[in-house]
């Protein structure tokens, strides 16, 4: 058994240091598990190719964790854009686990958020916000 200091850094952050299946469920300490992504936030065009990317692979909570980073990194007036597409992702993640019930609340709040940050007029880095919105709610259900 691993002491108090398990799972955080030098400063005393936690970090998640157990590995992690593909969907983001932990597996034993000692496990092989996915190739963790960084903590470290990525800029806003780089942190949408990397989650497309990682969605592609089948890894949405991976794809989740990049958004994550880049919501507290990034200015508060963008807020509700990134963690309405994290949102997206951790909703990926319940589906694909077979939580239908979680899958379709993230889905709903997840549109939400987006048409929020949508109806500020500000630059979403080229993504078509109606699109994501329009996806996020018919994907309520579906899986």
């Amino acid at each position: 058994m691993k002491g108090p200091d398990r799972d955080r850094d030098t400063d005393g952050r936690a970090r998640q240091a157990r590995p992690r299946d593909a969907l983001g469920r932990p597996l034993p300490y000692g496990a092989e598990g996915v190739e963790p992504v960084s903590e470290e936030p990525l800029p806003p065009e780089e942190a949408l190719l990397a989650a497309r990317r990682l969605v592609g692979a089948g890894r949405p909570f991976a794809a989740h964790e990049v958004l994550e980073a880049r919501w507290k990194a990034g200015p508060v007036e963008e807020r509700d854009l990134w963690q309405g597409l994290a949102q997206i992702c951790v909703a990926l993640t319940h589906a694909a686990r077979g939580n239908q019930v979680g899958a379709d609340r993230l889905f709903e709040r997840a549109g939400e958020r987006v048409a929020a940050f949508a109806a500020t007029g500000r630059w979403a880095y080229g993504l078509d916000l109606d699109s994501v919105v329009e996806q996020a709610r018919s994907h309520e259900g579906t899986f």
